[in-house]
């Protein structure tokens, strides 16, 4: 856990103890007893297919810069996780798409992360780079830059994608992938 020093309520120091009632150790105010709870960020993303090809970006940013990987990014207080997946496909790929169905939840426990990736439909074949993206491309399955692709986490959630594509079968997938490295 990421030392913590000050609350974030009061600004007086904290200690890390495990609070009454609870089985693991926190944060806790030494003031004003206020628990600061540190959980796993929630990231969301979308596979966005359009005539049988998917659409990647290639990273603008850090980390990761000029590596490509399907929109994504982490949840905003306040949206929902289709709402969350539609904006990072706009704000990355200046896309509109119509989300059809959730594809996967891979927990990254080891980082923090949970991604929640959906399958969805581009409303119309219009997309450009936003500042995030250096390109954005339509992709046959045959064509992902498996070799160039950002995240382990991206790449296996591909995989799955293309896998269910071949197979017929779309199922969801839900996998903890903490000591699976691709």
């Amino acid at each position: 856990m990421a030392a913590m020093k000050y609350c974030g309520e009061c600004g007086k120091s904290v200690s890390q103890k495990i609070p009454q009632g609870d089985n693991l150790p926190r944060f806790v105010c030494d003031s004003c007893q206020v628990i600061h709870y540190h959980n796993p960020k929630i990231v969301a993303g979308c596979i966005a297919e359009w005539k049988g090809r998917i659409l990647l970006c290639r990273r603008a940013i850090e980390p990761k810069s000029g590596l490509w990987t399907y929109p994504a990014g982490f949840m905003e207080i306040g949206e929902g996780t289709e709402e969350a997946a539609r904006r990072e496909t706009l704000e990355e790929a200046g896309a509109q798409v119509t989300i059809v169905r959730l594809h996967s939840v891979l927990s990254l426990p080891h980082i923090g992360q949970v991604y929640l990736t959906f399958i969805g439909h581009l409303d119309a074949e219009v997309f450009e780079a936003g500042v995030e993206s250096l390109d954005v491309r339509l992709f046959e399955r045959q064509d992902i830059p498996w070799g160039d692709i950002a995240f382990p986490v991206v790449k296996d959630a591909l995989h799955r994608y293309v896998d269910d594509v071949v197979d017929g079968t779309f199922r969801l997938h839900v996998a903890d992938l903490s000591h699976r490295l691709i």
